[in-house]
């Protein structure tokens, strides 16, 4: 650097000697040092860094000038005038009144200096009041992110400290709030798939599919790869297929219930077809293709019934006949021809019509004998009735014809013990209200040692049971439903005492679907018993036989069936399926019952539970799969179980 261009870093004049403004060099150095330590930061501080170093250059050349010329650059009061080898620097005039002109030369040379860190004084405090700016926007800015990366507005945040990044590259606070963006966005991802896989898993075992698969598809839509909602998807679409096919075997078992066997049959195909493993439809085929031999030999012992009835028609009643023509309508209900002998012979006995004959059925079933036809019209009858003769009565059909009575006044209909040979069809027995409480609680219809046939009839809401068989009594169902009574469906109780039952349906009781008790006998074919509070079939029947063939138990609150005692008999061909605390409860006073060829599945107990002392090797031709948590369980000491003995 010459010595002129340090003259002008140091706001020297051209003949100006340098060395009476040393002190003032010396407070400048300082100030522009002290600038370069307070530098608010590190672009800025360079800036200074070099002014001084142009500064501290400036002076090193005015130094070796001045050395060249012998001269010192210590402080001089008066021009050199005896120089010999060099001439004479001619040094200005130097006035007294120096403050003046020390201020502006220093704020000259301020100028001058900070000129190379920027422009000039003025420059300088301009840059401290952006500096002092750009850093409050700066704080601002990361306050503002910071609260956005609170309030989760991810985009908004970014705009912040992508705009930090511009007016201070390298900020940490930059490093900082990308980090906590990225944790958040993290977290959040994390809690939304968390929420909506949790919310599908709650559909889907709520069996909401549709709901299901729309929460496992909001994650699959921000997140295409996340295992778990796909996994979900796959559930989901197995639970729709599963549902399809609960549809299609209730559909198929709704054919069976009402004997449309062929139908049942290609539905239950169908079923097989897509999924030959499925059990269920392998039942219901099962018991379908056995219901349509069963209704085709039926069919053909009808006709044999209705040409033995037929060639016996000579005008006039006949006991034997009219028997025959029951038997053969109850085995082919739908056929025309045997419906119409049946009322043509029928109309050879007395018949009395009510309305008609009678006002009431009361008044009708007082004036009735043996043998007497009572037709009742399709209304709402008041009961009840006493039925003490072996009379025919007959309704419009379960629906049409109702006989009804208040809770407290006993049962709708009673058979007394002199009506053995009733027969009673097509008729509802109902309470008009329900009544669950008091130590009296009368059954829909009652058989106080009488005998009767109930066919097509049914027996709704009762405060006690459905139909009840006491005082050795004798009662025959065929196709009649028990459905919503207070206690049992059908009950026989007492020794002596018989109960029937055969194609019936004992549906949602708040006991048992069928029980027998205290030395009654039961012959139970081919009934459903379902969604009982209870056991579908309970049979505690002491010394007395228990015949229980090709019984549906499904979906009861106990067990499907339960034998406590019997003394003979036999338990083939049933099923029982999706009960709540298992399939079969067999006692050791039951021990005489043979037990065989049943079937247990989907319970949520044990298929088979035998009493201490029972052999299982016995019970070892029963069907068990998939009940829960074992198919089978043995050596079971039932003493103190109140609920294995249906009591």
């Amino acid at each position: 650097m010459t010595f002129n261009e340090a003259r002008k870093i140091l706001g020297l004049g051209p003949d100006e000697d340098p060395r009476p403004h040393l002190g003032e060099f010396q407070i400048v150095r300082e100030k522009i040092a002290r600038m370069v330590r307070e530098a608010p930061n590190e672009n800025l501080a360079l800036r200074y860094q070099d002014g001084l170093l142009e500064f501290d250059r400036a002076l090193a050349a005015c130094r070796e000038y001045l050395e060249a010329l012998g001269l010192s650059m210590g402080p001089v009061e008066e021009p050199v005038k005896d120089m010999e080898t060099t001439p004479p620097v001619e040094e200005p005039p130097v006035e007294t009144a120096a403050p003046a002109k020390s201020f502006t030369w220093v704020a000259w040379l301020l100028v001058f200096l900070t000129g190379a860190a920027g422009g000039g004084w003025l420059y300088l405090k301009n840059e401290w009041e952006n500096e002092r700016r750009l850093n409050e926007r700066i704080t601002y800015l990361g306050r503002e992110g910071n609260i956005y990366v609170e309030n989760r507005r991810w985009q908004e945040a970014t705009r912040s400290f992508k705009e930090i990044e511009k007016l201070s590259p390298g900020s940490a606070l930059v490093h900082e709030g990308r980090a906590k963006i990225a944790a958040g966005i993290k977290e959040e991802e994390s809690q939304f798939i968390a929420y909506w896989t949790g919310q599908a898993i709650a559909e889907l075992d709520a069996g909401r599919l549709d709901d299901a698969e729309a929460a496992a598809q909001r994650v699959l839509e921000k997140h295409p790869d996340e295992r778990e909602a796909a996994a979900l998807l796959r559930r989901v679409a197995a639970a729709r297929e599963d549902l399809t096919r609960q549809k299609a075997r209730a559909a198929a078992r709704r054919l069976l219930d009402e004997r449309q066997w062929q139908q049942a049959i290609k539905s239950a195909h169908s079923i097989l077809d897509a999924d030959p493993s499925d059990t269920d439809a392998a039942e219901i085929l099962k018991s379908a293709t056995a219901a349509l031999e069963k209704e085709k030999n039926d069919q053909a012992r009808a006709v044999e019934l209705f040409n033995m009835a037929e060639a016996r028609d000579h005008g006039q009643f006949d006991q034997q006949a009219l028997d025959w023509l029951r038997e053969a309508a109850v085995l082919a209900p739908g056929d025309g021809r045997i419906a119409a002998l049946l009322e043509k012979m029928a109309s050879y006995t007395r018949t009395l019509r009510v309305p008609g004959d009678f006002a009431t059925p009361a008044e009708a079933l007082a004036a009735a004998r043996d043998r007497d036809r009572i037709v009742l019209t399709g209304q709402t009858w008041k009961g009840p009735l006493l039925v003490n003769a072996a009379v025919d009565l007959e309704g419009a059909g379960p629906g049409q014809t109702i006989v009804t009575c208040p809770p407290e006044d006993g049962s709708p209909i009673v058979i007394g013990p002199d009506a053995r040979g009733a027969r009673i069809s097509g008729i509802t027995f109902r309470h008009e209200t329900f009544l669950a409480d008091g130590r009296e609680r009368f059954a829909a219809a009652m058989v106080r040692g009488g005998g009767a046939t109930f066919v097509d009839c049914h027996f709704l809401e009762a405060s006690g049971h459905g139909l009840v068989v006491i005082e050795s009594g004798e009662a025959i169902a065929n196709r009649c439903r028990f459905s919503s009574n207070g206690w049992n469906g059908a009950s026989a109780i007492g020794a002596g005492s018989r109960l029937e039952a055969r194609d019936c349906e004992s549906l949602d009781n708040f006991g048992h679907g069928i029980e027998s008790w205290d030395g009654a006998s039961v012959t139970l074919v081919n009934n459903r018993c379902e969604g009982n509070t209870r056991n579908g079939i309970h049979a505690d029947n002491r010394q007395a036989a228990a015949e229980i063939d090709g019984n549906q138990l499904v979906s009861n609150r106990e067990y499907g069936l339960v034998l406590t005692s019997a003394g003979a008999g036999n338990a083939v061909r049933n099923t029982a399926r999706g009960n709540l605390l298992g399939g079969y409860v067999i006692r050791h006073a039951a021990a005489a019952v043979v037990v065989n060829g049943n079937h247990a599945r989907d319970n949520q107990g044990p298929g088979l539970i035998l009493e201490k002392g029972l052999n299982a090797s016995d019970y070892a031709g029963n069907e068990l799969g998939n009940n829960t948590p074992r198919d089978s369980l043995s050596n079971v000491d039932f003493s103190g179980a109140d609920g294995a003995d249906g009591q």
